[in-house]
């Protein structure tokens, strides 16, 4: 009989415990990840269009020499997936790069996509970003299903093969569309540290 209490209390307690909990999580996953527009304006990167299929961030900056390398590949990307429902958007993490000149590199290197300023890293931290250039791909409904390199030209800082041998975003977004788990959510991107910029 007083086994039986025990367990009873235990459950009771157990239950009390998850249930306040749930709030909790509830309030933490619906916070909106907030950053700026070029022109200085709130902006919620993760509020989508109905139309949209899937959202790539790829986050950039205006002086690293692996992430300029890297803008060919994500202008062609860019073209190849935005008529499948596809949303690309640059996202500048060093708060030392204001608009004008981020403005100027998206004219530099002919990019055809938005831009966005994370200069506290409220993103950054969200998507779990380290290094730039680095992609994150989200679902319409907020879920993160990739985050990495673009693709595995870069082995190391310095050692860079003449082709790549795995396609990492053009694969993860070929997944998402055709409605299958991302076969390599994670990878390691090569290039300048995002925590290098807050120094």
């Amino acid at each position: 009989m007083e086994m039986r209490r025990d367990w009873r209390f235990r459950r009771a307690l157990l239950l009390t415990a998850a249930v306040a909990c749930l709030p909790v999580v509830a309030a933490h996953a619906a916070d909106p990840v907030r950053i700026e527009s070029l022109s200085g304006k709130a902006a919620e990167p993760l509020r989508f269009d109905a139309d949209v299929r899937a959202a790539v961030f790829v986050f950039v900056s205006v002086d690293c020499p692996v992430s300029n390398r890297y803008a060919p590949e994500v202008r062609m990307l860019h073209d190849t997936f935005r008529a499948q429902g596809v949303q690309f958007t640059l996202v500048y993490p060093n708060p030392a790069e204001e608009a004008p000149a981020i403005r100027d590199h998206l004219k530099e290197y002919s990019y055809p996509l938005d831009a966005l300023r994370d200069p506290r890293h409220a993103f950054v931290k969200h998507a779990g970003i380290s290094i730039t250039p680095e992609a994150a791909v989200y679902t319409p409904d907020g879920r993160l299903v990739y985050r990495g390199r673009i693709d595995d030209r870069y082995v190391n800082l310095g050692v860079e093969r003449p082709v790549p041998t795995r396609r990492d975003l053009a694969e993860s977004l070929t997944d998402v569309l055709a409605g299958k788990p991302v076969r390599e959510p994670r990878t390691q991107a090569v290039g300048c540290y995002v925590a290098d910029f807050a120094r």
